[in-house]
């Protein structure tokens, strides 16, 4: 029965050395780039369909775009970030644009 009891304080001090050294893995923002050649209605059309926001908050990051050369659209793990912007750069070829979309480290 000892060997049980000791086999699972073993046990827990391995899962307590583990979360301990666990790390959350690196976070990218996906960045909008501002262009002079894509319509604003297609920027917004991008935002609320790939990055899941409603028309309002669509046209305010737009603008921030449109004012500031660029702006984030989200924050997510590498594969989701580098998914993101594929997407976004595939959706925008189809559609003839040039709008550009980029992931930074956060």
């Amino acid at each position: 029965m000892s060997n049980w009891k000791e086999l699972t304080e073993s046990q827990r001090d391995t899962e307590e050395l583990i979360r301990e050294n666990l790390e959350e893995p690196p976070k990218y923002h996906v960045v909008l780039l501002n262009d002079d050649y894509t319509p604003m209605d297609f920027v917004v059309e991008v935002l609320v369909k790939f990055f899941n926001m409603n028309p309002e908050q669509a046209t305010d990051v737009m603008l921030t775009i449109h004012y500031k050369g660029k702006a984030r659209c989200g924050t997510y793990s590498a594969e989701i970030a580098e998914t993101k912007v594929d997407q976004v750069i595939n959706f925008a070829t189809v559609h003839q644009h040039p709008l550009k979309c980029s992931m930074e480290r956060a």
